[in-house]
């Protein structure tokens, strides 16, 4: 068992470069900004900072279930379905080899505290259905019939803390918890996993808890995500340390390093195809105002540093912040994409099939969680966003919409997490609050786009 080594804090860039990551082409073909949706795009405005007493506090409230026949929204030449109904808050997916889709159900951990904030915190999160009853657990879901619905659902591995992220690499199957990274043996077809688990790396917990994980293209590593422990370090560096950053774990020697830092809130990772990069959404920072700043969707240099705490959207100084750190703003790296003020941005697959019809091809699918730090609601949606030559090109597109209530009253159906593309080339999103894994695929009356 081995903890995460890196450079001292994590809010240091790393210095030392074992492999240069892929470079990646001109975005000089960029479209304009005012083709872009308001804090979205490669060169999205950033307004002044609006920087109060008390925060804006707007979140949905989960009061809505999915009647039989309710579904999302989907965008014109899509079909979604209830893949499978009755889960414990799902959050993350992973598709094995054989077809079957693994879920990790897990929730928030209410606030270990009486205080006068933590008591309001715990609140307002069972409000929006992100304190639950935790099942700790991964399921398995299996469609036997080949009709795109899963009919059997088996618990595959219970007793874990807040899992998330999987992966699966020969016959080691991966599952980051909030605390640690383990490895179990896993034999093809199996339902569930009755292996005693093996430590491989601890890692910080508290505030935010999801740890994805992605495995090279070679199987030799695994990349891990680690957010940060508060907004803006606003609880001391100390804690910091490993944190808002990507780490790498070597699987032959079981050593880690961060691989990046400076992001704040990193979740969903997935390599494009073309140069090898990789690529994450990350959360960004709260209480600057509706629209500052904007979640990104960016790739990932070997040692990047992307500013948290002491800046975003690259060099743009947070004054909030103490002490400042001119030096390392300077180093700071402008993400590629923004993805819209507050959006929550979770889920992250890329998609190279043609199960789905044009526009759906070649780019990136996103979950958007949804915001409570805005005084209008964004995200609460599955968007795509277009890419060409390896890079974002053009607006993103809506895929899935209507997790919240049309009436204004911020009730919601549900909340999207985790994507993921199914063997069939359907795309899985993982709905927490509607307690729904869906299936999205092509529309046949829309076949002529295909």
């Amino acid at each position: 068992m081995r903890r995460a080594t890196g450079v001292g804090l994590v809010l240091a860039p790393v210095l030392v470069l074992s492999v240069a990551m892929p470079s990646l082409p001109s975005n000089a073909a960029d479209p304009p900004p005012e083709q872009m949706p308001l804090g979205y795009g490669p060169k999205p405005r950033i307004p002044e900072a609006k920087v109060g007493w008390l925060p804006t506090l707007n979140w949905s409230v989960a009061s809505e279930t999915w009647t039989k026949g309710q579904a999302p929204k989907a965008a014109a030449g899509l079909r979604v379905v209830a893949f499978a109904q009755g889960l414990k808050h799902p959050r993350w997916l992973e598709v094995l080899p054989n077809g079957d889709v693994l879920v990790a159900e897990a929730a928030t951990e209410p606030a270990p505290s009486w205080s006068p904030r933590a008591i309001v915190e715990n609140w307002v999160q069972r409000r929006t259905g992100a304190v639950v009853e935790n099942a700790n657990r991964i399921s398995l879901l299996r469609d036997t019939n080949g009709d795109g619905i899963a009919d059997q659902q088996l618990v595959f591995l219970g007793g874990l803390r807040q899992p998330f992220g999987m992966a699966l690499i020969g016959d080691d199957f991966y599952v980051a918890n909030t605390d640690s990274v383990m490895r179990f043996p896993y034999r093809a077809g199996e339902t569930r996993i009755a292996g005693k688990g093996t430590k491989l790396l601890d890692l910080p917990v508290g505030h935010h808890w999801t740890r994805a994980l992605l495995a090279s293209p070679d199987g030799s590593k695994l990349f891990v995500t680690v957010g940060s422990g508060s907004n803006i370090a606003e609880k001391g560096l100390a804690i910091e340390i490993g944190r808002a950053t990507i780490l790498e774990l070597n699987l032959a020697t079981g050593q880690s390093r961060v691989f990046a830092s400076g992001l704040r809130n990193a979740n969903g990772m997935a390599f494009e195809p073309r140069t090898g990069a990789l690529w994450t959404v990350v959360n960004e920072r709260d209480e600057l105002g509706d629209d500052l700043p904007p979640d990104y969707l960016t790739s990932v240099k070997e040692g990047g540093f992307y500013g948290w705490p002491y800046s975003y959207w690259g060099k743009t100084v947070d004054t909030r912040v103490r002490p400042q750190r001119p030096d390392l703003v300077a180093t700071a790296i402008t993400p590629d994409y923004a993805l819209g003020g507050h959006t929550a941005s979770l889920g992250l697959a890329y998609y190279g099939g043609t199960e789905l019809p044009a526009p759906f091809r070649n780019g990136m699918f996103i979950g958007q969680h949804g915001s409570w730090n805005r005084s209008e609601f964004s995200g609460y949606k599955v968007v795509f966003v277009p890419f060409k030559d390896g890079r974002p090109a053009g607006p993103p597109i809506d895929v899935l919409t209507g997790f919240l209530k049309g009436d204004g009253s911020g009730k919601a159906y549900g909340r999207p997490v985790g994507v993921a593309i199914d063997g069939s080339g359907g795309l899985l999103v993982a709905d927490d609050t509607g307690n729904t894994v869906w299936r999205v695929t092509g529309d046949a009356r829309h076949s002529p786009t295909r």
